[in-house]
């Protein structure tokens, strides 16, 4: 992906995936496979939501907007996607809404 990628550029499942990295804002999600380079939600990921006193801790901002730029993070994230091609996301960290770093778990071809 090169360019400016927006959301409405997106699969629906990446569409669902980012507005559920923007509702969770902060925390984890694991166990997320990805077939083809694309998420995948059945079986569905578990969230791991953090909660961080005396902050705000509801969804990102934008999780309502209809369009908009894609972050260098998500777009990273789908390309990181792309290259693994079938294989599962074991913690995909999010702050701020954003993935911050993951942990993946490869298929041998």
């Amino acid at each position: 992906m090169t360019g400016t990628i927006t959301k409405a550029f997106l699969s629906p499942q990446r569409k669902h995936l980012l507005e559920l990295l923007q509702g969770l804002n902060f925390g984890c999600v694991e166990a997320l496979r990805v077939r083809n380079g694309e998420p995948v939600f059945d079986p569905s990921p578990r969230i791991v939501r953090e909660v961080k006193f005396g902050s705000e801790n509801g969804p990102h901002p934008k999780i309502n907007a209809e369009n908009f730029a894609l972050k260098s993070q998500v777009r990273e994230l789908f390309e990181q996607m792309e290259e693994l091609r079938n294989g599962t996301i074991l913690c995909l960290e999010v702050k701020h809404g954003l993935p911050f770093k993951m942990t993946i778990l490869e298929d041998v071809a």
